[in-house]
């Protein structure tokens, strides 16, 4: 009887295609640099470790903020539709948003790719997503990993992670400690469900069919705020930020108050969005809504009333800030006002 040959590519894990896909990624980064930056953030796809010269960022107390985290399972939704371009913007958009509520400039993005089958087209979207949205925080992909685990995710299956790491001046932090009794909280809108709740948006696709005029709201890639929030840290118009995301506004809100003070949320000024109110007429309780979704912000900031409207001047129409609370001193640790409008 003829012994069985058994070899890694049998198994499941092809080296070459996984070659294929570094070359491919190496050859749109180095597209992606400048010709006046230095060689150490240029060549480094492919290698053991990712180079990052800081020596260019002339900050005085430079301290390094990092963040990770993923896009949940929109994934899966991203399967379902056979749509694999915008989840990469998803990915950075997690952890870039996260990145700037300490004030931090993005510096450079890594991510990982888990697959239980490579598909190079699918992946090289993915990835082109990835790109996008570093283009978009003007950050640099510097590296990643992509692992093939047959037997550990089915053929189709395939998770994303991200790693993103900025700076910021000790003197620019943004921090819970910066804010007074009397400051206002400022909702900025979201571009719809961001990342968040795709588990419960899941569930009530399974037996809800989602009307034409919001099926692409669905895979909508997240809002990325870098932009504004920098232009606004620059000066100094920011006291403390919140990117609303798993816990809803409020819990969220919660980790930039001091615990000595009261946050103030008038629920009935929060513009809820289309695919919300559609979301929540599926027999999800008001509670459920803005504990799970954004429901319409994105990101909140906490600054001095006097700088309101030249914060507003930072923003494109559509995402212009507005007030939503304050922040006050009183025995509760929050007071959420009126309702949600539906």
């Amino acid at each position: 009887m003829k012994k069985k040959k058994y070899s890694y590519k049998k198994s499941g894990v092809d080296i070459s295609l996984a070659n294929k896909l570094v070359k491919y990624i190496s050859r749109v980064s180095r597209k992606s640099v400048k010709k006046t930056e230095s060689f150490s953030t240029k060549d480094t796809i492919g290698g053991f470790g990712s180079l990052y010269d800081i020596s260019n960022h002339k900050i005085k107390d430079p301290v390094i903020v990092s963040c990770t985290d993923g896009v949940g399972t929109k994934i899966d939704l991203a399967n379902k539709y056979k749509k694999f371009d915008t989840i990469g913007i998803d990915l950075v958009a997690m952890c870039i948003n996260d990145l700037i509520v300490q004030g931090a400039k993005p510096l450079f993005f890594l991510d990982y790719i888990a697959v239980g089958k490579l598909n190079l087209n699918k992946t090289k979207n993915i990835l082109k997503g990835i790109f996008k949205g570093c283009r978009i925080s003007k950050c640099k992909l510097l590296g990643g990993e992509t692992a093939e685990m047959p037997g550990i995710y089915s053929k189709n299956k395939f998770d994303l992670a991200g790693f993103s790491v900025g700076i910021v001046a000790k003197e620019k932090i943004l921090d819970k400690s910066n804010v007074k009794k009397g400051d206002i909280v400022l909702a900025i809108p979201s571009n719809g469900i961001h990342s968040n709740g795709y588990s419960l948006v899941r569930s009530i696709l399974q037996k809800n069919k989602i009307p034409k005029n919001l099926k692409n709201e669905i895979l909508r890639p997240t809002k990325i705020y870098s932009d504004e929030i920098l232009k606004l840290t620059n000066k100094n118009l920011i006291k403390a930020a919140a990117h609303i995301t798993g816990g809803g506004l409020v819990e969220n809100l919660l980790r930039s108050v001091p615990k000595d003070l009261t946050l103030n949320i008038d629920l009935s000024k929060i513009k809820i969005i289309k695919i919300f109110k559609w979301l929540k007429s599926k027999n999800v309780s008001n509670q459920e809504m803005i504990r799970t979704f954004n429901c319409g912000v994105g990101f909140c900031l906490i600054v001095s009333k006097k700088n309101i409207s030249r914060i507003k001047k930072i923003f494109s129409k559509e995402f212009v800030p507005y007030e939503i609370g304050s922040i006050t001193k009183d025995k509760k640790k929050v007071n959420l006002l009126n309702s949600l409008k539906w």
